[in-house]
């Protein structure tokens, strides 16, 4: 599948037939508990990524969140 990922193409191949967006975070190799994820101009909170399936040409930003002082 066909991602658009933080302004770039990414293509990512699933076992699964119908992957969720918690699947493609893993496939990405990203920590859940640090990002945040605008999934299609829609931020979800990560309570919602198993049920979301994702397709061909979806849309992600994703921010690392970074704390400090």
């Amino acid at each position: 599948m066909k991602f658009l990922i933080n302004g770039e193409i990414k293509i990512i191949n699933f076992q699964e037939s119908t992957p969720n967006l918690e699947v493609l975070i893993a496939a990405l190799g990203l920590n859940p508990k640090i990002i945040v994820v605008e999934f299609n101009g829609v931020i979800l909170s990560q309570q919602k990524w198993k049920n979301q399936q994702v397709k061909n040409e979806d849309r992600l930003e994703i921010v690392t969140v970074v704390g400090g002082g």
